[in-house]
């Protein structure tokens, strides 16, 4: 331990040592460039022909010069590590101290030149002769110093797709890690004005029509795509162009990502089954968040959840005075803090234990801590779960939620944000009736108090607790069969991050009763997905049908049958009027027996239909009993 300890300690002395002698030659280099500077203005003024009293004065001021740059570079920490080397901040500050110097020794000796046998002039045309020196004494050496930080030729060839922002990023970062385990050899954009481009030393190369012949003229086995508003359609397009070249793939985060969440450098992952069926790049408007987040009390119910805890996570970064979190899982509520304060310890009044059926307990919370927005994410959630005990969701999703907007409606809570599903649409499950109803009573709110009480409404979010992808991760890491419910099913997709920066913008441009409605893009076959799962796996595993579960739909929807639908304030968000229900107009009773009169999924023949779909694939079965997983 001590010899290792030492070790470090001789490495940190050793790199201070160079650095300090760096900036030694640093400096010598720069007062030279003041002496050498100097004599070429008067050389070249009067043709080298100066007696040697001129030459001795010349010499003279240049060294009075290079003493200025040195008494005034070190008091500005110009050679004592205050900017990176040869970076705009250092040049620019260079230039300035150039300039000074000249004005201070002209102002002598334009008045006294002819005195001392020197143009008058001498040192304005020092200036400029002065200031490329030092700028190409840091070009070299930058040029020198990036260089011995290229990646190895050992490193995977790659072609990076994007000559944008966010390719320019990354070039920056792979060009200067010498351990980066990818090297650029060329770039791909479809912009004509691009094609004679060339990004830190790598040139654009051609199209994305082009990608099999350009990655079989560089030798690239890898594609990194740096698009920072690709979305899933335009990902899962490039992924298979780039399998069919035999190419791996990788990629960067979005734009809004990137920003967000202000990172240096551009990191780089390989591409996953989220990307290619969830990615939806968000038009984040950080001042209309602002708006209403920032200095406000804010309060999140379900903040345990997948999407409860990401909403917190996202509503810190916009300064709320409070961010209360809510929920009755009291593991949810320690990954809450996580993601927000940074610590699970759970003993901060942050975090609320507390159940939305308890409306004692409920009220007594907001009458202590008078919260002004409510994002009200708490629900149970799951289908098949409900379809069996279908008390639980009244209870939860209609009267807990009536339970939290009575309490919102007391303490004049002016943001209420109802997390609803695509299930509410035309629904035919017991979720969606239930959920059906927890917009209504929001609306009804929203019109009593004319407050911007609202819900939003959007499908499956990728990766959330016992949803679909999960799952099928668990079923082919443990080499079980993939249980998918039909050939023809299926869903909506969005990412939780995404997802939850379309619901906090939607908290800000809905109006009172509405639903909003995000765009998840286009409905996407759980087939095709498990199937790209299975391939990316490398695993053969079998795919078995086992039909549409009670209360499930062929085809999910996000719009009902009589909602007409506006976007009067965001292009990926969409309004339509809620009908709405009073409490006193609740009752179990007819609403049970409504489910019951209903149609319960949107397809009639299902299990004829499995029968027939046979042609799928050879790896696929139907079974005559299984549990679903989508």
């Amino acid at each position: 331990m001590l010899s290792g300890n030492r070790d470090k300690i001789a490495t940190t002395t050793r790199a201070l040592v160079t650095q300090q002698r760096r900036r030694r030659w640093v400096a010598a280099l720069d007062a030279f460039a003041w002496i050498l500077g100097t004599f070429l203005a008067v050389g070249l003024r009067l043709d080298f022909t100066l007696p040697l009293t001129g030459w001795l004065a010349t010499l003279g001021l240049g060294v009075a010069a290079a003493a200025i740059q040195l008494i005034v570079g070190y008091a500005l920490a110009l050679y004592r590590g205050r900017y990176p080397y040869g970076s705009f901040s250092e040049v620019w500050t260079l230039a300035l101290v150039v300039a000074g110097i000249t004005l201070i020794l002209s102002s002598v000796i334009v008045p006294s030149g002819n005195l001392i046998g020197l143009p008058r002039g001498t040192v304005l045309l020092a200036g400029p002769f002065v200031l490329l020196l030092m700028f190409g004494v840091r070009y070299v050496a930058r040029l020198t110093i990036e260089r011995s930080r290229k990646p190895s030729s050992t490193a995977e060839r790659t072609l990076v797709l994007g000559a944008g922002y966010l390719g320019d990023r990354l070039l920056h970062t792979i060009t200067t890690d010498p351990g980066s385990p990818i090297l650029p050899v060329g770039l791909i954009d479809d912009d004509p004005a691009k094609k004679n481009l060339r990004l830190r030393g790598v040139p654009v190369l051609g199209r994305r029509a082009q990608l099999a012949e350009i990655a079989a003229r560089t030798g690239a086995t890898r594609l990194v795509i740096a698009l920072g508003n690709a979305d899933s359609v335009l990902l899962r397009e490039l992924s298979d162009a780039a399998d069919a070249a035999g190419m791996s793939v990788s990629v960067t985060p979005t734009i809004t990502d990137y920003m967000l969440d202000g990172h240096a450098t551009v990191d780089v992952r390989d591409i996953e089954i989220e990307d290619l069926i969830g990615r939806h790049p968000v038009d984040t408007n950080v001042e209309l968040i602002a708006g209403y987040i920032t200095g406000k009390r804010v309060l999140v119910t379900g903040a345990g959840g997948s999407i409860g805890s990401e909403l917190c996570r996202q509503l810190a970064k916009f300064g709320p005075s409070e961010l209360i979190m809510l929920d009755r899982d009291e593991t949810g509520l320690q990954t809450a803090q996580l993601g927000t304060a940074g610590n699970g310890l759970l003993d901060s009044n942050e975090v609320v234990l507390a159940d939305i059926r308890d409306v004692a307990v409920l009220n007594a919370i907001f009458d202590e801590r008078r919260p002004e927005v409510v994002f009200h994410a708490a629900a149970l959630k799951h289908l098949p779960m409900l379809e069996q005990y279908p008390d639980e969701a009244w209870k939860t999703n209609v009267l807990g939620s009536l339970n939290v907007l009575q309490a919102a409606r007391r303490v004049g809570v002016s943001h209420f944000v109802n997390i609803s599903t695509d299930k509410a649409a035309n629904p035919t499950s017991v979720l969606g009736h239930s959920k059906r109803v927890a917009e209504k009573l929001t609306a009804w709110a929203g019109e009593q108090t004319g407050m911007q009480y609202l819900s939003v409404r959007f499908g499956n979010v990728i990766g959330s607790r016992g949803s679909m992808l999960p799952t099928f991760q668990r079923l082919i890491a443990d080499g079980r069969p993939i249980t998918v419910t039909h050939p023809d099913a299926t869903r909506y997709f969005m990412t939780i991050p995404e997802a939850c920066q379309l619901v906090i913008q939607a908290g800000g441009i809905g109006r009172a009763g509405e639903v909003l409605i995000l765009d998840m893009g286009e409905p996407v076959s759980i087939l095709e997905v498990a199937k790209r799962m299975i391939s990316m796996s490398g695993k053969d595993i079998e795919i078995v049908f086992t039909g549409l579960r009670h209360g499930e739909k062929l085809h999910e929807e996000l719009v009902g049958a009589r909602e007409n639908l506006e976007r009067p304030f965001h292009p990926q968000i969409s309004h339509a009027h809620a009908d709405t229900i009073s409490p006193e107009r609740l009752d179990k009773a007819g609403w049970e027996a409504r489910m019951k009169a209903e149609p319960r999924n949107n397809d009639t023949a299902v299990m004829d239909r499995i029968m027939i779909d046979q042609v799928v694939n050879g790896s696929t079965r139907v079974p005559q009993e299984a549990p679903s997983n989508g």
